[in-house]
């Protein structure tokens, strides 16, 4: 995948996590937190992919 999918993506499942970690239920707001990291990991590959090239 490319360097702005995966920004894009990122960036996605960061806003995903941070709305769910408003949640009343513990469960979900740990959900939430789990996925705002992962966003953060896709945007820091989308990163290193614009960098290296897509050969990552």
């Amino acid at each position: 995948m490319g360097e702005l999918t995966e920004k894009a993506k990122g960036m996605a499942n960061k806003a995903a996590g941070n709305v769910k970690q408003q949640s009343g239920d513990p469960d979900t707001r740990a959900e939430g937190r789990a996925q705002e990291g992962k966003g953060k990991l896709q945007k820091a590959k989308g990163e290193v992919e614009g960098v290296v090239g897509n050969d990552v």
